[in-house]
């Protein structure tokens, strides 16, 4: 067993006292090779900015009112974009602290720092925990630059935002725009081809017979309308996505979400759930109970597959920044989407197909004419659903960046209260560090003399 070296600490004590005046003269000291140091260090002082982050689509400046009257519903936006974390993380971004940093002087382009190293020096951007506020605190050399560079920080922020959020909604517009300009055709040659066919057959005006079969297959027209619209908005969404992510387009194919069992599971029971949906409307009114169950369970479905698939997607994809997460995550939901909608046509017409084979004892001129009435009808519905979503999509455009709102402006510090240094703390540290090296000094001597 190795001997273990004990200290006398009475002896070692005297010892302290017997040289106080080089213990003293140590810890005075560094306590005033601190004090100073914090004399002589340059003045910092703190400005402070608070925003608050909220969803797209709120009541703001009577947007809604707008929209109600156009019969549109403006949703907010709940998506992983809106996370405080990546706010934090686009305000730290070159495009937003860049222009910061060049607006202040330098010495020589040498000492001119870095985005990130910028952000490390002169920043501290956090969120208060259980909320969705986020503290902007700049430090600068005078209170004029503190201030400067908090409020400039807001500001590029929210700059970049709004011609984000305005390129977004305006490649969306764009491409609801060539998909509305496709519908509208095909509703006027569905139009066109019924008003040809009721001239050459003199059928105007169905009788009751194909009246009762044309309000049955009313509820599958306007499903089938609704699948294809959705069909089309989300492939909008999808080149919106696309588009965005330039190179990495096709990131998401290699997750192979639509094959994943779970989110096969998913768009089977969605699928199930919207044929149940128009069976229930062909007897059942909108407001029925049962209609309302049916639809939130579907809502319920339709959430969870999007929880699904981000979900597969954050799990291959974490190493990838918060802009390229949501675009992938985004890309990946309007695909899967689209699959569910594909799925759910098929099935809603299939269903169709069986009841026209039960009502198929009506003339052949009064079941042709059913048909194109039904094709004009569902290809009218599709154009007017196009267009009143891209009236929505032109209102969240014109709505800029309002997911960020300032609550508070960047502050301007007082002259006489600087942040830093702080000296209180700084010569306690240098008291701390004179006592170590005094305590060191006092064992040397120890060993010295037990030697």
């Amino acid at each position: 067993m190795e001997n273990e070296e004990s200290i006398d600490l009475g002896r070692f004590i005297q010892i302290m006292l017997e040289r106080k005046k080089v213990v003293g003269g140590i810890i005075a000291g560094c306590t005033i090779v601190a004090m100073g140091a914090a004399l002589v260090m340059p003045k910092q002082y703190e400005s402070t900015a608070l925003v608050q982050t909220r969803s797209v689509g709120k009541d703001i400046s009577g947007l809604s009112s707008m929209a109600s009257m156009l019969g549109i519903s403006i949703g907010g936006g709940g998506s992983g974009s809106a996370s405080p974390t990546n706010y934090i993380e686009l305000m730290k971004s070159r495009h937003v602290l860049e222009p910061v940093i060049d607006s202040l002087e330098w010495p020589d382009e040498k000492h001119k720092p870095s985005a990130a190293g910028f952000a490390k020096s002169n920043l501290d951007i956090k969120n208060i925990k259980q909320t969705n506020l986020i503290t902007v605190i700049a430090k600068g050399r005078t209170p004029e630059e503190a201030q400067k560079i908090s409020q400039g920080v807001v500001d590029n922020f929210l700059a970049m935002q709004t011609d984000m959020n305005q390129q977004t909604q305006s490649l969306l517009v764009k491409f609801l725009n060539e998909r509305i300009e496709t519908a509208k055709k095909e509703s006027d040659d569905a139009a066109q081809k019924l008003a040809t066919f009721s001239r050459e057959h003199q059928i105007y005006s169905p009788d009751d017979q194909a009246k009762e079969a044309l309000e049955q297959l009313s509820a599958f027209d306007k499903a089938i309308s609704e699948m294809q619209v959705k069909q089309k908005s989300s492939q909008a969404q999808y080149d919106v996505a696309t588009q965005k992510l330039g190179e990495q387009k096709a990131g998401t194919r290699k997750y192979s979400i639509n094959d994943n069992s779970t989110v096969q599971s998913i768009r089977s029971s969605i699928v199930d759930k919207e044929v149940e949906l128009v069976g229930l409307k062909q007897k059942l009114t909108d407001k029925h109970p049962e209609v309302i169950a049916t639809q939130r369970q579907l809502n319920e479905l339709h959430n969870s597959l999007e929880n699904e698939v981000n979900a597969i997607v954050s799990s291959n994809a974490a190493t990838i920044n918060a802009a390229q997460m949501t675009l992938l995550q985004n890309q990946a939901v309007a695909e899967a989407e689209r699959e569910a909608a594909v799925a759910s046509e098929s099935a809603i017409k299939a269903q169709k197909e069986r009841k026209e084979q039960e009502i198929g004892k009506l003339p052949d001129d009064m079941m042709k004419f059913l048909q194109l009435k039904s094709d004009a009808e569902i290809k009218q519905k599709i154009y007017m659903s196009l267009v009143q979503q891209c009236e929505q999509d032109k209102i969240q455009e014109a709505m800029q960046s309002m997911d960020i709102q300032v609550i508070d402006s960047a502050n301007l510090p007082d002259e006489d209260k600087p942040a830093g240094p702080r000296k209180k703390i700084i010569t306690a540290v240098g008291f701390v560090i004179g006592c170590l090296i005094s305590f060191g000094y006092g064992l040397v001597c120890y060993k010295r003399e037990e030697a």
